[in-house]
């Protein structure tokens, strides 16, 4: 079954990094989860200062504004796809992400089937 993990980083320092976890941490896991055989896709947003907003009103026009500028100390700063046989299994994955710590958490959701 297929569990994407939203990793919601924390607070960064003033060189842009997350606490608790470094690049080589990072690139360590992918290459476990590459390893492993259950990666599916994943990457890594960019600053969310780029972010762009879109939004649609009952009246059919669009609105785009700068953002979203959160007022919380976790952004989302990417994603994991995994397959795997079940949530306990996707948990562990999630567990062993760099992003579950230094105030960081990484959520896990299933991928909806719709038996396509």
């Amino acid at each position: 079954m297929k569990y994407m993990l939203l990793i919601n980083a924390g607070a960064v320092d003033g060189s842009g990094a997350a606490a608790g976890c470094d690049v080589r941490e990072w690139m360590a896991y992918d290459e476990e989860v590459r390893d492993a055989g259950v990666l599916v896709s994943g990457e890594s947003l960019a600053d969310l200062v780029t972010a762009t907003t879109v939004r649609v009103g009952e009246d059919g026009r669009r609105s785009v504004v700068d953002g979203p500028f959160a007022e919380t100390r976790e952004v989302l700063g990417g994603f994991y796809v995994i397959d795997v046989p079940d949530l306990d299994a996707a948990l562990d994955w999630a567990a062993r992400c760099p992003g579950a710590r230094g105030g960081g958490a990484v959520v896990v959701r299933p991928v909806a089937d719709f038996g396509a």
